[in-house]
């Protein structure tokens, strides 16, 4: 028995320490983010990186999410005779819930692990070592282009994914499925307003911070060799994921309190 809380104890004492390191990180970042000089050629690569060569996969995410989304809510409420109320639940639900969280993941998985990977070879490498020989913060030189870059291009994405799979879903039930296209267009833009819109791009701002600090964090923590460099690339992408999904329902329920149902 006493094993069992010994366990528990030191899985917790962990979580904590893991925590107080993230939030150490982001404290670092913001404050060289004020006092600093950005690096702002760094800061260009990163746009590329996470934004412009993420756009195909958010694309295609946001598409065939529209799409397949519309055309199950269509079978169920054609049923009820419900047809042309599709578009007011596609818009809702892929500004609310599906454009940010399959955003964030799908660029977890490509953004994430491959922030992860470079800032761990850099560190098994000694490169990391090299920087603060020279002078060079690594929080300045490393996170704070990542984190900045991150913050500009995750509400850009959710924003295209949101409107793809919002015209994907219209082609899909106008087009396919014979859904009054004038009734189609009134129900969404009635039941979609500014609330919807906040919703989308705060979780997005919110999610591009959990990915990049625990990403860098990841890649700047990693254990010498290609194998620890390997496992901290797979624990930055599972952790991501993780916390994406868990703190999508916090600020669900926190922006629902804060946007409620009569906010325009």
């Amino acid at each position: 028995m006493s094993r069992l809380f010994i366990a528990i104890g030191a899985a917790v004492i962990r979580m904590i320490t893991y925590l107080g390191e993230l939030v150490v990180l982001a404290g670092e970042t913001f404050a060289s983010i004020v006092l600093q000089k950005i690096r702002w050629r760094l800061f260009m690569n990163q746009i590329v990186e996470i934004g412009l060569r993420s756009q195909l996969v958010v694309v295609i995410t946001g598409a065939f999410t529209g799409a397949v989304f519309a055309a199950q809510t269509f079978f169920q409420f054609n049923k009820l005779g419900m047809g042309s109320a599709v578009g007011a639940v596609v818009s809702v639900s892929i500004m609310r819930e599906l454009g940010p969280v399959l955003t964030a993941l799908m660029v977890t998985g490509r953004v994430g692990a491959s922030m992860s990977a470079e800032i761990g070879t850099m560190k098994v490498t000694e490169q990391i070592d090299a920087l603060r020989a020279l002078a060079v913060h690594p929080t300045d030189y490393l996170v704070v282009p990542r984190v900045l870059a991150m913050m500009i291009s995750m509400p850009l994405l959710v924003a295209e994914c949101i409107g793809v799979g919002i015209a994907a879903g219209y082609f899909v039930s106008v087009g396919l499925l014979e859904v009054n296209g004038p009734y189609y267009v009134a129900n969404m833009v009635r039941w979609t307003g500014m609330r919807d819109i906040i919703m989308g791009l705060s979780k997005a701002a919110c999610f591009a911070l959990l990915i990049v600090f625990i990403s860098c964090h990841k890649g700047l923590t990693s254990r010498e060799g290609a194998v620890g460099v390997g496992q901290a690339t797979t624990e930055a992408v599972v952790n991501a994921s993780l916390a994406v999904l868990i703190f999508n329902f916090f600020l669900t329920m926190m922006l629902n309190i804060i946007f409620p149902a009569g906010y325009q």
